[in-house]
C-alpha cells in the first residue's frame, strides 16, 4: 500500500476524506514532499525564500484511516524506513526561528545528501540522521487547524528520535484515527533554532497498529538510539528566570563561540546551529533561574577548523 507526494493536505481537518484506509498492523509506504511544498528546489537562491507562500508550508502526506480507531485507543506507528532525496535546503525565513528578530534576512543554504552524510554549502559535513519531522492524528475539534502547531495528537513535533527503527504512540481522537506525515530531515539540531533542518523530500515505510483503550496523554516515543549523539561537545549556556529567552541566549552564546573559532558568518553558524546543535533543558529546580545550553559536537568543529 502506498501514498504519493501529491497525496498531500495542507491542515488537520477531521473532515477530509482518506486518501488509503488500511487493517491495523498494515505497513505502508509514503512519499513525502519536502517542507517548502516544492516552493525551493537544488537551484533556488536567497531572494527565492522570501517568496515561499506559508499557505503551501509543511504539506503532509495523508491522511490514512485505520480501521476501527476510535476514541480513547492509541495508534502505535512503527518507523520501518526513511529514505532521503540526494539533495535539501535550510533557510533562514524572515520573521520565523528562535532568534528572528536578529536575523531579518532571508538566507538559504543547498546541501548535497550522499552516502550516509550531508554537506553543507559553507563546509560542514554531518551524518545523514534521517528523521521525520511531522506525524500526528487529526484533532477532535472539527475545521482546519494549521500545521505547524504541534498538538496532544503530535503533528509537527520536529522531535529528531523520529527515525527508523523509532515508534510512536499517539491517541486517538476521531474515528479511523486518520494518520498524516511529512517534513522529513536529513539531519536537525534539538530546537531547530533558526526554524529549518536539511529540508528535504523523502520516502517514509511504516507500520500502524491499535492500543485499544490505551490512549496515552501526550504522545509517547521509543527510539531507536540513530540519533543519539554522546561525543564530545561545546556547550555555551543561557542563564535566567525565562527559559525562552534562557534558550536565546543559549543560542547567542554558542553563535559566537562559532565565529570566533571557526571563522563561520554569523547568519551560517545559525543556520549550521539549526541542523547540527541541541538545545537541553538542564536545571529547573533552583528557582527563580533555570539553565539551557545549546551543544554541538567537537568533531564537526575539528571538521570545520581543518
Amino acid at each position: 500500500m502506498r501514498l504519493t507526494r501529491e497525496q498531500v493536505h495542507f491542515s488537520w481537518d477531521n473532515s477530509l476524506e482518506p486518501a488509503l484506509q488500511v487493517a491495523p498492523g498494515a505497513e505502508v509506504e509514503l512519499q513525502t514532499a519536502d517542507a517548502s511544498g516544492g516552493q525551493i528546489g537544488p537551484s533556488s537562491v536567497h531572494a527565492d525564500v522570501s517568496a515561499i507562500s506559508l499557505e503551501r508550508v509543511n504539506p503532509v502526506t495523508g491522511p490514512i484511516l485505520v480501521e476501527g480507531a476510535k476514541p480513547g485507543d492509541a495508534l502505535l506507528v512503527e518507523i520501518l524506513e526513511v529514505e532521503c532525496d540526494s539533495w535539501g535546503w535550510t533557510a533562514n525565513i524572515p520573521g520565523f526561528g528562535l532568534l528572528c528578530d536578529e536575523f531579518p534576512d532571508p538566507h538559504l543554504a543547498i546541501s548535497r545528501i550522499s552516502q550516509g552524510t550531508v554537506t553543507l554549502p559553507f563546509g560542514p559535513r554531518l551524518p545523514a540522521v534521517p528523521m521525520i519531522g511531522t506525524l500526528g492524528l487529526a484533532l477532535a475539534t472539527p475545521g482546519a487547524h494549521p500545521i505547524l502547531p504541534p498538538s496532544r495528537q503530535g503533528g509537527n513535533m520536529d522531535i529528531r528520535h523520529l527515525t527508523a527503527g523509532a515508534s510512536v504512540l499517539l491517541p486517538v481522537a476521531v474515528p479511523g484515527a486518520l494518520l498524516s506525515l511529512g517534513d522529513v530531515h536529513a539531519a536537525m539540531g534539538d530546537g531547530e533554532v533558526c526554524g529549518t533542518g536539511i529540508e528535504t523530500t523523502a520516502r517514509v515505510r511504516l507500520r500502524v497498529s491499535l492500543q485499544p483503550g490505551r490512549a496515552p496523554r501526550f504522545p509517547v516515543l521509543e527510539t531507536s538510539g540513530a540519533s543519539d549523539r554522546n561525543g564530545p561537545a561545546l556547550a555555551a549556556t543561557g542563564i535566567g528566570p525565562d527559559l525562552f529567552e534562557a534558550a536565546r541566549e543559549a543560542v547567542r552564546g554558542l553563535l559566537d563561540e562559532l565565529e570566533r573559532r571557526l571563522g563561520l558568518a554569523r547568519l551560517d553558524a545559525y543556520l549550521l546551529a539549526s541542523v547540527a546543535a541541541d538545545l537541553k533543558i538542564c536545571e529547573l529546580v533552583d528557582a527563580p533561574n533555570w539553565v539551557v545550553s545549546a551543544h554541538i559536537e567537537q568533531r564537526l568543529l575539528a571538521g570545520l577548523s581543518g
